[in-house]
């Protein structure tokens, strides 16, 4: 949740609060909001939005604070704002439901359309919600291939490389003054990525869980963890369990 202040009052646009690296060969930056950005092609890349949670548990009986589509459009407007990307990617389970996009607020929707104003917004399918949005702007899709990248919600066993993906919400810790600290990252091996989850509300899957293995080259794995106010940036073999 600490992400929200800084969405409010966005972080400066200094580089160095972000990291770079390179899948199959085409260069991203690691933003500290939970974006990844690619330069060359002018794309923001966001996963597993997972809007209308709160209201999902709800129709289900289940009570949540009912904020988190809000602090996540927030955030989510602040990276944008940054980058002004010409397209946005967004990797699936875009809401926690199937219904979600339908019965999502008016207001919440006019967040939208106005980020989406004057670029391409393309949602992939998640799990959550394979039947793509409804009344949104954009277009929605199970994949996307792009300039040597695939854009897809679940990463595959058997991916190729360039391989771009979410769904395992993935996190690492650190031991850091004696304490663990445990945080969202993006994960690489510079064949592939995964996403970190962008949704305020969501959970987090460490790195050396077994739903991680054979997806990374470990000794050439990095993760990307979003810190405070940037990114650190952390080997596998550096990570404890």
């Amino acid at each position: 949740m600490h992400r929200i202040a800084h969405a409010i009052a966005a972080l400066p646009d200094n580089p160095a609060l972000s990291a770079r690296t390179v899948i199959n060969g085409v260069a991203a930056i690691c933003d500290p909001l939970g974006g990844l950005y690619l330069p060359d092609f002018d794309i923001l890349v966001v996963s597993d939005l997972h809007l209308e949670k709160g209201s999902a548990f709800a129709r289900r009986g289940m009570l949540l604070p009912p904020y988190d589509t809000l602090a996540t459009l927030r955030i989510l407007d602040a990276v944008i704002c940054r980058h002004n990307p010409k397209t946005v990617i967004s990797l699936g389970d875009n809401f926690h439901d199937r219904v979600g996009s339908a019965l999502m607020p008016e207001v919440f929707r006019q967040m939208i359309e106005t980020m989406a104003r004057g670029r391409e917004w393309i949602w992939i399918n998640g799990n959550h919600d394979p039947d793509g949005t409804v009344g949104l702007p954009g277009a929605s899709a199970d994949e996307l291939y792009y300039a040597g990248l695939v854009f897809r919600h679940e990463p595959a066993k058997d991916a190729s490389a360039g391989e771009i993906a979410g769904h395992l919400h993935p996190a690492a810790t650190v031991t850091r003054r004696e304490k663990r600290v445990r945080r969202a990252c993006f994960a690489t091996d510079g064949r592939r990525l995964i996403m970190p989850a962008f949704g305020v509300t969501t959970g987090g899957l460490d790195l050396r869980h077994k739903a991680m293995h054979g997806l990374f080259e470990r000794q050439s794995l990095v993760a990307h963890m979003l810190g405070r106010d940037r990114i650190y940036s952390v080997k596998f073999a550096n990570l404890v369990g």
